[in-house]
């Protein structure tokens, strides 16, 4: 069973109780070269995203009616930054392509680089991160920055991989806690933390590679196990992605959101008209999703809540 109405596309029944029919899905600006890595900030009542190509950060502030806002540059240059989170304490935390590292923002603006090497050799380009409710940041370093000049700066790649690091920031250790992805990309963990679920997209530049959402148990003592493949993408690749409070996976794809159940059947879609990077959940409820597609962002309301963030 499929139905699409409007944007939405129904594929399981559940679906049609998350979305609300009436919502539309509004472009809230335009004018990026690549949006990506969203991250709202409750407490502000404000959003951040990444214009990887022109090296800026942009900074979105919805208007009283919540529809619509302004738009304007909150950093450039910005190190070609891609994926952001935030971390406890509220303080942003940035992947870098430019600089191939993680940084932080504190909260009095300045910026504080908390890793860019593994065993005495420079990262890739850091894509996405996540903060775990220990503090402890966890990011992975695929090799797109430095493929060419487009969205950081032409490199060799160092350590000899592609993988999927924990920063401990109390003592700086880092770790590398799954090694066998081709191009780890966008990263969550459940709501319980019990689980967390990497995108490898190494169909990017190997039409028979990875195009998939793997699923890993987190250990007590913070690794993983597991692995097993969570879901496929049947449109483009899957980047970025969120959880909502019931452990759902909200995904970006080529064609739109995709929108799978804790088992990992997909339920359904919302398409949008350029392909989706990433997305996170904000407003006063958390249950505004914000999307990052291509040139532009957009945003819906649905009937669900992301999962708790700072």
């Amino acid at each position: 069973m499929s139905e699409r109405k409007n944007e939405y596309e129904i594929i399981e029944r559940p679906f049609g109780n998350l979305i609300g029919g009436n919502m539309r899905l509004r472009q809230l600006w335009t004018g990026a070269a690549w949006a990506e890595g969203p991250v709202y900030f409750r407490d502000g009542d404000f959003l951040l995203f990444s214009d990887i190509p022109n090296n800026r950060i942009m900074r979105f502030v919805p208007d009283q009616t919540g529809l619509e806002g302004t738009t304007s540059v909150y950093r450039q240059p910005s190190f070609n930054t891609n994926g952001h989170t935030r971390d406890r304490e509220g303080r942003l935390i940035s992947c870098s392509h430019g600089a191939r590292c993680v940084f932080r923002t504190e909260l009095d603006g300045t910026v504080t680089t908390l890793v860019d090497s593994f065993e005495g050799k420079r990262l890739n380009s850091p894509n996405d991160v996540v903060v775990k409710s220990d503090g402890t940041i966890w990011f992975t370093d695929p090799s797109y920055g430095i493929l060419s000049d487009l969205e950081g700066h032409q490199g060799e790649p160092e350590y000899g991989g592609c993988h999927v690091f924990r920063l401990d920031p109390g003592n700086g250790s880092l770790t590398a806690v799954c090694t066998d992805f081709v191009k780890p990309n966008g990263l969550a963990f459940s709501p319980d933390e019990k689980l967390l679920y990497i995108a490898d997209t190494g169909a990017s530049h190997d039409p028979d590679g990875p195009r998939h959402i793997r699923k890993f148990e987190v250990r007590g003592d913070n690794t993983l196990a597991g692995g097993e493949v969570f879901a496929t993408c049947d449109a483009g690749l899957f980047d970025g992605f969120r959880c909502d409070t019931d452990g759902r996976i909200w995904s970006s794809a080529a064609d739109g959101v995709h929108c799978f159940d804790p088992a990992g059947t997909l339920i359904g879609k919302i398409h949008v008209p350029e392909v989706v990077a990433n997305v996170c959940f904000g407003g006063a409820k958390r249950n505004r999703l914000y999307i990052c597609g291509t040139t532009s962002l957009y945003a819906v309301y649905t009937h669900v809540n992301g999962a708790q963030t700072p």
